[in-house]
């Protein structure tokens, strides 16, 4: 009966043993604790499991720079402490390993060894000749730990390592077989996989990377490795291509949910696909994608896999071109294999997908090869089919508008919006159309009752569908038209309430872009100081950096700041836009930007510099994009133009800038109201016109140059 403690020391390869002996004296000796180390629990009665966690990441840095020092003294972490905390983290913070890898910094630097980490077996074998063989090396001590498993449990960790970010339980059988469920359990316990309960509810199993590299040369050292990631894909492509179909409606946000979890197994399976020349899995797999990552902005994904996938098959958009036929269901709704127009349409779509992205690699879109691309894309569909009415088909408009049809897009949308009206089982495809002509109608004053309309109706089907991205985008299509009319207020509160649900989704991007728009009507409403700190926080968000609120908000920043005088500061906005974004490759984007940029010159006093960006925007004025997008952009054009030229030498000159003046006013679309911003350019331009000219001279040469055309206006630069 006396009170002791019995210390069993590493017991995992004598564990019945063990387990029998503790029980035994356990019964016999009623104050005697035993203190059990292992690999797996000795599975006695009145056990209290304590797992010993991987080192955190302070500690295992604290380890790293004590051994280190001991193996070359001087080395400090402080020195290199990205690479140090890389050497901790992918070690998984196992004390045994960072002591290796430690013993390597007499010949390594931190940086050289955390690049070669995906050798590392190779890389840690300079343990202490004094320890056991199995500790001599990293790779000795995860075979020591093999050793002692059976073969099912052989079997099912080797497989385990095809994942990547861990896995439930239904994906471990999925790929593992029958016996996974078992063999899981002892591998818990064994501490070569690693479980924890996941957000869903469900446990999810991973293994540490030390583990998985090892795991996955034992696979492939048993050839089943083809046959596990077979299985892989399969499993993760179902996953992607069911979880697509709930991102539509009430489900939608543990859709994404579902997505962000499973997200690196998704695009490992993609890996599989592209590794082993599937078409038909890579198709399926990016079509069940394209959604996902719209939402997400995740374009550079996007591109990159759209690519991947495109050089499997053949260009669907290649001579002899073929016209597309109807395709009334998504390609995606069955898995793979497809045939016929349905395995055609899949390829166009993920040509489409792509095409969305191609402001992520302006260059390659301004070759002939790709304009000719274009031109054929553009050429393959007509208005109204119902493979247009949804993403990635819905995106043919870009091209139609890219190759000088920009007259039709007010056709492909009524056309679209008329199929889905028209189509039972069409109600999100409706709401979609909408919204998309809503957008088309609100750059034009004159329609942006109707773009209001479409708006109203399109938010109505989201609400009723539980869609939270679908009613953001309707609000902020909306917000856009009651802009257009000057309905400052309306707009605000619509981008307010259309944050509010992309915040329920967690869109980062979407709310950026929209916190860009609704500081931007504030400003015009005159809530300044608001307005202009909510475009300062966009263009300081991470989560704006690769999306369109980021040159969105350098340009509302820019404008307000030149008005304001405010020029070296509007300088470097502008400077930042073209260097971050490479939009002037663009046009349209070009075109306003180039109008700024001479807005602030002509602030400035650099008239002469101010003129000569002008001349360059409205050569740009005339292409049917810019036509389509920014009607009034001739108009923003020659009122800058003006703003120079009345500082440039004689009265003449002031004279002609009247002339412009007048006939930027008259080049305004029908029924155009001017913004805030736009008002207080025109009326500065008017007052410093002025005061080079009596009100004689102004009144005549504004009443010559009314009757200008924009051709003679262009000339007066």
């Amino acid at each position: 009966r006396r009170r002791m403690l019995i210390v069993l020391d590493n017991c995992e390869h004598v564990i019945e043993a063990a387990a029998h002996l503790a029980e035994r004296l356990l019964a016999r000796c009623p104050e005697l604790t035993v203190l059990a180390t292992s690999r797996e629990p000795l599975g006695v009665p009145g056990e209290l499991v304590r797992p010993v966690e991987p080192l955190p990441e302070p500690v295992a840095l604290r380890l790293l720079a004590e051994r280190g020092a001991a193996a070359r003294p001087g080395f400090r972490v402080a020195d290199d402490p990205e690479a140090c905390a890389e050497i901790c983290r992918r070690l998984d913070g196992l004390p045994l390993a960072i002591e290796l890898a430690a013993a390597r910094l007499r010949m390594l630097t931190p940086r050289q060894i955390a690049d070669r980490l995906d050798d590392r077996f190779r890389l840690l074998t300079s343990g202490s000749r004094t320890v056991l063989p199995r500790q001599q090396t990293l790779r000795a001590v995860v075979d020591w730990s093999w050793d002692l498993l059976d073969a099912d449990e052989r079997e099912v960790l080797a497989r385990l390592s095809v994942f990547a970010g861990g896995c439930d339980l239904a994906a471990a059988e999925a790929v593992c077989g029958s016996v996974a469920l078992d063999a899981l359990g002892s591998l818990v316990d064994k501490s070569l996989v690693v479980a924890a309960p996941s957000a869903a509810g469900t446990m999810r199993y991973r293994l540490l990377e030390t583990v998985a590299e090892y795991a996955g040369e034992r696979l492939a050292e048993t050839g089943h490795r083809t046959e596990a990631e077979r299985a892989h894909l399969t499993y993760y492509r179902e996953l992607a291509r069911t979880t697509d179909a709930l991102l539509r409606g009430p489900g939608q946000r543990a859709a994404i949910e579902r997505f962000q979890t499973e997200y690196e197994n998704v695009r490992t399976a993609l890996r599989h696909a592209v590794a082993a020349r599937d078409e038909q899995e890579g198709l399926c797999l990016v079509l069940s994608l394209v959604w996902f990552w719209q939402m997400r902005d995740q374009r550079l994904e996007t591109r990159t896999w759209c690519r991947e996938v495109m050089a499997l098959g053949p260009d669907p958009f290649a001579e002899p071109l073929r016209r597309a036929e109807p395709v009334w269901q998504r390609c995606n709704d069955n898995p793979p294999p497809y045939t016929g127009e349905v395995l055609l349409e899949a390829r166009r779509g993920v040509h489409l997908a792509h095409l969305a992205c191609m402001e992520t690699e302006l260059e390659a879109w301004q070759t002939p090869a790709a304009q000719a691309k274009l031109r054929a894309v553009a050429q393959v569909y007509e208005e109204g089919m119902p493979q247009t009415c949804r993403s990635p088909g819905m995106v043919w408009f870009f091209a139609v508008m890219l190759t000088g049809g920009a007259e039709r897009i007010r056709t492909i949308a009524d056309a679209n919006v008329e199929t889905c009206r028209n189509t039972p089982g069409f109600e999100w495809e409706l709401a979609g159309s909408l919204q998309m002509r809503a957008n088309f109608l609100a750059n034009r004053t004159a329609w942006a009752g109707d773009a209001t309309r479409d708006a109203d109706e399109a938010l109505a089907i989201y609400r009723r569908l539980g869609d939270d991205w679908g009613t953001a985008e309707a609000l902020s299509a909306r917000g856009e038209s009651h802009e257009r009319k000057g309905l400052y207020a309306e707009a605000a509160a619509d981008y307010r309430a259309a944050i509010e649900h992309a915040e329920r989704l967690g869109a980062r991007a979407q709310t950026a872009v929209l916190g860009a728009r609704l500081g931007s009507v504030l400003m015009e409403s005159g809530e300044l100081a608001e307005g202009e700190r909510m475009l300062w926080e966009v263009v300081e968000s991470q989560d704006a950096a690769h999306s369109e609120a980021m040159p969105a908000a350098r340009l509302f920043l820019a404008c307000w700041l030149g008005l304001e005088d405010r020029t070296s500061e509007a300088r470097e906005q502008l400077r930042l836009l073209r260097e971050e974004f490479r939009i002037a490759n663009f046009v349209v984007f070009d075109a306003l930007l180039l109008c700024q940029e001479a807005w602030v010159d002509a602030m400035d006093g650099l008239h002469e510099e101010s003129l000569e960006k002008i001349r360059t925007a409205l050569g740009h004025t005339t292409d049917p994009l810019a036509e389509a997008v920014i009607p009034q952009l001739p108009s923003t054009a020659l009122t800058v133009g003006a703003m120079a030229l009345a500082r440039v030498g004689s009265g003449a000159r002031a004279a002609d800038a009247a002339r412009a003046l007048a006939a930027a006013d008259r080049l305004l679309p029908a029924g155009h109201v001017f913004s805030g911003m736009e008002r207080r350019a025109r009326d500065l331009t008017e007052a410093r016109i002025r005061e080079a000219l009596d009100e004689e001279s102004y009144d005549r040469a504004y009443a010559e140059g009314g009757g200008l055309s924009l051709v003679e206006a262009t000339a007066l630069m």
